[in-house]
């Protein structure tokens, strides 16, 4: 099943970390940082308000432009909740990180075996593991086939586990795992839903706590 594409209005909040090594280049005061979003929100009718935190070696400040919402005057500030969508899968893949460094899962652990038993997860020249879930690389389609979202605009929140098992069960995937990468929306759902079920239910790692022998990027997880 394919999601309709939908165009919302776009809040986004940024975190500006100042570094410190010689010769870096000043930080934006207030004003400028505010023109630079008045220039970015301008140039697009669907961008709607963006906060910005600055953290640097004088404090902490934080810069708004825009409002909360389409309709709405509700200025936005450091407390203003945002819907951060995929960025979630930055913190799980961050989790894994710090369950692997922790001994409690292996990055080439099959998922299934996180998984209840009886959950069968499809296999093509050789298991789905961790590490290819994180990297897009399990061979699983971006969304799965049975979906039927009452809300579009909310389409997981009736997608039941139940629902993700029968999918795995009954799915073949196209190309071996590990032969091609593919956004998948399921794998990282998949990845996150197997951490969940490792820690008994609750993230007892800190998803924050990026392991110094642990290196995690879009190529690759060491």
């Amino acid at each position: 099943m394919r999601l309709p594409k939908l165009t919302l209005p776009v809040t986004a909040a940024v975190v500006l970390c100042a570094a410190l090594v010689s010769h870096a280049r000043a930080v934006p005061s207030d004003d400028e940082i505010r023109a630079i979003l008045r220039e970015r929100l301008n140039d697009d009718e669907d961008r709607i308000g963006i906060v910005v935190g600055v953290i640097e070696p004088e404090g902490r400040r934080v810069v708004a432009h825009g409002s909360a919402g389409a309709g709405t005057e509700r200025p936005l500030d450091g407390d203003t909740l945002f819907e951060i969508g995929s960025v979630t899968k930055v913190f799980t893949a961050l989790l894994l990180a710090d369950l692997t460094e922790d001994g409690k899962v292996g990055l080439d652990d099959p998922v299934e075996s996180h998984l209840p038993s009886g959950v069968n997860v499809p296999e093509r020249g050789g298991p789905i593991t961790l590490r290819e879930l994180a990297l897009h690389h399990s061979g699983l389609p971006r969304l799965p086939t049975n979906m039927n979202p009452a809300d579009p605009a909310n389409p997981y929140a009736d997608y039941s586990v139940e629902q993700l098992y029968a999918f795995l069960s009954g799915h073949e995937l196209a190309r071996d795992v590990g032969a091609q990468y593919e956004y998948s929306n399921l794998g990282y759902g998949l990845l996150g839903h197997a951490l969940t079920s490792r820690t008994s239910g609750s993230a007892t790692a800190s998803p924050t706590s990026i392991p110094r022998s642990t290196t995690v990027t879009s190529g690759s997880i060491d």
